[in-house]
């Protein structure tokens, strides 16, 4: 883990100073989930859980407590048990969350139900994520109901449930120097990545194939999984925005357009590159992908602090609507065009979202009904797309199935922004040299 110890303890304790007094924080692992009969999907830790512990074993519930004298860190989780760590795996258990995961206590999961209402006893206040897992909501107002259901005897249930997201989103859209360092690596490893696609591509690999390749420097990397599901589109398949199949043979004279990064520490990168499958783009493969770039060019320099996060995506759509009505797959005035969203027919998505341990991060975009202002330490993409579909027949045919998006990671700085995904080609120029085997930095 790159994240330190001090940092996990800065995360709860800034936490705790937002909570209201007499209050608790409670917080579930993410839940284990069934692939088929008898085997499950990797376990991935729930973010917000893993961002104020580090600790990545499921059946566990972080407690906070502001106040507390006998300790304000809780946690919850599965005792040693020597028969099931043969064959599952080494559990942390009661003593190992104290003295590894620097809980103030710990208890075995299975007593929860016995300790829990305890704990919520007296609290004025619950903060806790309602609607994210049902069926631990469940649990949680059991625990209330225990409660409630000693009244008579002097108990004091809760009064108010407070929505933890809110708090925590904010901190997590913030990233730290230890964070952004290792989504700088984690850009660093998907670059490769991409390039090594590029470098693989040729008429007749298949689409899978260059997932392989994707896949493979990723986990020689050391980022054993990818941070969502990997797109690879060839021709008319890169006009599917969220395309998985990656079943198709590349054909020569297409495009293949690829959408992947790697996660790392729980962080995710996010690149797409789009280029042709046999080294050359065609004329009008070539002046829509210019367009693209241009407009993701022009968005980058609009990602810097005291921009709202609607400045980027503006300059994507005025970009994209000039190169579209001059090259004529749009007719009419510019603004006209804008103000009725004609472009829509061919970039129907937004220019980006916040990127962290969620390839689409928490935080919000807007505050008190007006875009947010960007600051120093946010994370965004950036990433404007030209999608002429291969049915459009309103477009001459040599448009047809062409699909292009360019995608990079950035991060806003104090005085304007750093691109952490920089190391992939996407010049014409420079796609064209790398394949042909002249690129310098290659």
């Amino acid at each position: 883990m790159r994240i330190s110890k001090a940092e996990f303890v800065r995360r709860r304790k800034t936490l705790m100073a937002h909570m209201e007094p007499n209050s608790i924080a409670i917080v579930p692992a993410a839940p284990e989930r069934p692939r088929s009969r008898d085997t499950e999907y990797h376990y991935r830790q729930d973010s917000d859980f893993l961002y104020l512990s580090g600790f990545e074993e499921p059946k566990a519930v972080l407690v906070l407590i502001p106040g507390r004298e006998h300790g304000e860190y809780v946690l919850f989780v599965r005792e040693r048990n020597r028969e099931r760590e043969i064959w599952d795996g080494y559990r942390a258990g009661p003593e190992g969350a104290c003295s590894e995961f620097e809980a103030d206590d710990a208890f075995p999961i299975d007593d929860i139900d016995e300790i829990l209402p305890g704990l919520l006893e007296g609290k004025q206040r619950v903060y806790y994520s309602m609607g994210k897992d049902s069926e631990f909501d469940k649990h949680v107002m059991d625990w209330v109901n225990t409660i409630r259901a000693k009244v008579r005897s002097g108990a004091t249930p809760p009064g108010e449930f407070l929505d933890l997201s809110h708090f925590l989103n904010d901190m997590r859209l913030f990233k730290s120097a230890a964070e952004l360092r290792v989504m700088k690596e984690a850009g660093e490893i998907s670059a490769r990545a991409h390039v090594r696609a590029m470098k693989a591509s040729k008429a007749g690999v298949m689409e899978y194939q260059l997932e392989a390749e994707i896949l493979h420097e990723f986990q020689m990397s050391g980022a054993r999984f990818p941070a969502y599901n990997t797109i690879v589109g060839g021709g008319k398949n890169g006009c599917i925005l969220h395309y998985i199949e990656n079943s198709a043979p590349l054909k020569s004279g297409d495009l293949v357009l690829i959408d992947a990064g790697c996660e790392l520490d729980y962080y995710a990168a996010d690149i797409t590159r789009t280029f042709p499958v046999s080294g050359k783009f065609s004329p009008e493969q070539k002046a829509l992908y210019d367009i693209c770039l241009q407009a993701q060019l022009e968005a980058i320099a609009e990602c810097k602090p005291g921009k709202h996060w609607n400045d980027p995506h503006e300059a994507t759509v005025r970009v994209i609507t000039e190169g579209l009505v001059k090259i004529g797959l749009l007719e009419g005035d510019v603004s006209e065009l804008i103000k009725s969203e004609a472009y829509k027919e061919f970039y129907m998505h937004r220019a980006g979202h916040w990127l962290g341990m969620d390839v689409h991060d928490v935080g919000d975009y807007k505050v008190g009904g007006e875009w947010r202002v960007l600051e120093p330490g946010m994370v965004m993409t950036v990433e404007p797309g030209i999608y002429v579909a291969p049915d459009n027949e309103r477009v001459a045919k040599k448009w047809r199935g062409i699909g292009i998006r360019i995608e990079d990671d950035v991060v806003i700085t104090k005085d304007g922004n750093e691109v952490l995904t920089k190391d992939v080609p996407k010049t014409v120029a420079e796609i064209e040299a790398l394949m042909a085997g002249t690129y310098a930095n290659a």
